[in-house]
């Protein structure tokens, strides 16, 4: 049993890894080929609605919740609008092809649809409902470091190398959480009697997803990192809906990026964020139970 649960976890770790690097290849191969301020520019302007814009920017860009900040703060003194730099801030850390594809891989693609459906009307809502209230005041003034001036193009051929660097870039800092997260997934799987993690999740308590909701907040959870562990958790009895609240929770709002935030949002737009994502943990975990 212990050898087949390596085997299905070096698996699962070959796939997350191959399919981070290909994404972050292609993420860095657009970045270089139009830049951040062209990026701002494009988002700010046309006939496609900003939140839409703000939305597939975050969609496509596997970042976790305290990267997106850099590229918010940007967004914000480039004059971008107020609803597309909050609906990217939502979707980049919690929707992009990494966490859908590994959601998928994991708990099946039914899952993944109703993830990514949920996420997207959760993207483009909430900040719709934040302007609403007048948080848009509630933005303090920023100022970001001038951006160098990019190299020209080299076409595809000799743009690859340096985007597989800096793919790999990316990747590095992630090895450790994902290795120790598969870890704890496959220590939860072979060691933890299944009776009392049913006890504590099982499907049939209501407030297990509140509860899971609550305890992913103060936690600095990647969904990348978390997936082998939510794995683990559903192998041994966890309802899906716990396990989403806790990896949303955490994704969504850590205590490293609500700090950061401390710095562009006053109190009651920063007190709305931490709200907002937990509402949006327990909706999710609870419409994965009812969807599963």
């Amino acid at each position: 049993m212990l050898t087949d649960t390596l085997g299905t976890f070096a698996l699962l770790l070959g796939e997350l890894l191959a399919l981070f690097l290909v994404v972050s290849t292609a993420v860095a191969l657009i970045n270089r080929r139009f830049g951040p301020e062209k990026m701002r520019d494009w988002m700010s302007s046309g006939k496609v609605p900003g939140s839409i814009k703000g939305l597939l920017l975050g969609a496509v860009t596997p970042f976790c919740s305290c990267s997106t900040l850099p590229m918010l703060v940007g967004m914000l003194n480039a004059g971008v609008a107020f609803q597309t730099a909050m609906t990217y801030l939502i979707a980049s850390p919690l929707l992009n092809p990494i966490i859908v594809g590994g959601i998928g891989i994991i708990f099946g693609w039914t899952t993944a649809i109703v993830y990514t459906l949920f996420t997207l009307a959760v993207s483009l809502i909430i900040p719709w409902v934040w302007r609403g209230l007048g948080l848009k005041k509630a933005l303090k003034r920023v100022r970001v470091q001038g951006e160098t001036t990019p190299e020209p193009w080299k076409g595809m051929r000799g743009e690859m190398p340096g985007a597989l660097r800096q793919a790999w870039t990316d990747l590095r800092p992630l090895l450790v959480p994902m290795l120790i997260g598969v870890a704890i997934g496959a220590a939860i799987y072979e060691f933890v009697p299944e009776d009392q993690l049913t006890a504590f999740a099982g499907a049939n308590i209501w407030w297990a997803v509140p509860l899971a909701a609550v305890i992913g907040i103060p936690l600095y959870i990647r969904l990348e990192t978390m997936l082998p562990v939510g794995l683990a958790l559903q192998s041994a009895g966890v309802a899906l809906g716990p396990i989403f609240a806790l990896m949303i929770g955490g994704a969504g709002a850590s205590p490293p990026e609500v700090s950061m935030l401390t710095a562009i949002f006053k109190p009651r737009l920063l007190v709305a964020f931490v709200v907002t994502i937990l509402t949006v943990a327990i909706a999710g975990g609870y419409i994965l139970t009812i969807t599963a």
